[in-house]
């Protein structure tokens, strides 16, 4: 390891005497962009993250001086994809500065992309809130490059975490315009039965046995399969079990779809909030009579 950071040394100081020493502009801030780059595979091997991720954005400065946006760019990820082993708020800030520059040229798809990833390492550190920002930004990136399932991916993810932080009105707009694209493309009509049930769980989460009765009746207007499906059943006998306030058979509707079909842990933890609804009722009543 030590030798590798030895060598690192030795091309981040070639570099830096490069760019003090005299040369002709192009070739100078060339020369040590590439020495740069050198320095930082040798930290990366000695796994001194910092460093490396320091070098990426001295070979990104040389880009920028030599008004190579697209090297530049890609210096920045690399520096990103250092920093990530040791600060993902360091790690973001050059991911964004990448972002910056693939808008500036007008590279929609590789901005959205990274917009993607920048959601992905918020979410991860659970800075929910910037998470939705980016994957808006991300989703919106790549509606207008005509990236509709990419575009639909990021807005499914926009929901779910709208969904973590109870904002199930969101969650469910966004679920049902999804939805709408899914049944209307031949391709991915069969994916809608999904959504609409992850809808249909943000919509029970709000508690309100009326809406989603309402709920249930657009959907299948707008998926006139949907009522012949397992999700369907599940949802409906949920919404029948909360207006009853049954919670025995609101647990084993769950119980038997789930033997089923496992259901994911952003599932699991929705039903339990709507679950908790129902006891919360419950003891609303209780404490009234």
């Amino acid at each position: 390891m030590a030798d590798f950071e030895a060598k690192g040394d030795e091309f981040e100081k070639k570099a830096e005497k490069k760019l003090t020493g005299w040369g002709l502009f192009g070739s100078k801030y060339d020369d040590a962009a590439d020495l740069f780059d050198k320095a930082a595979n040798q930290f990366k091997l000695a796994k001194n993250w910092s460093r490396a991720a320091n070098a990426y954005i001295r070979v990104a400065d040389c880009h920028l001086k030599l008004e190579s946006k697209h090297e530049a760019a890609s210096a920045y990820v690399e520096a990103a994809n250092s920093y990530k082993k040791i600060s993902t708020q360091d790690a973001a800030q050059a991911l964004n500065q990448a972002v910056n520059l693939y808008m500036e040229m007008g590279r929609l798809n590789m901005a959205a992309r990274y917009c993607k990833d920048l959601g992905d390492m918020y979410e991860q550190d659970q800075d929910l809130e910037k998470a939705i920002d980016y994957f808006e930004k991300a989703g919106d990136l790549f509606m207008t490059e005509e990236g509709t399932t990419s575009a639909n991916q990021c807005r499914q993810r926009v929901a779910q975490i709208a969904a973590q932080l109870e904002d199930y009105t969101k969650a469910t707009k966004l679920l049902e315009e999804i939805a709408k694209q899914q049944v209307n493309n031949n391709l991915l009509k069969y994916s809608a039965k999904g959504t609409l049930l992850n809808a249909g769980i943000c919509q029970l989460c709000r508690g309100d046995p009326i809406a989603i009765a309402n709920a249930l009746e657009r959907y299948q207007d707008l998926d006139p399969t949907f009522s012949g499906t397992r999700e369907y059943r599940l949802l409906a006998d949920l919404a029948t079990s909360m207006d009853e306030g049954d919670i025995p058979k609101f647990t084993e509707a769950i119980r038997e779809f789930d033997s089923m079909t496992r259901l994911d842990p952003w599932k699991t933890t929705l039903l339990l909030r709507a679950k908790k609804t129902i006891q919360e009722k419950d003891d609303l009543d209780e404490d009234l009579t």
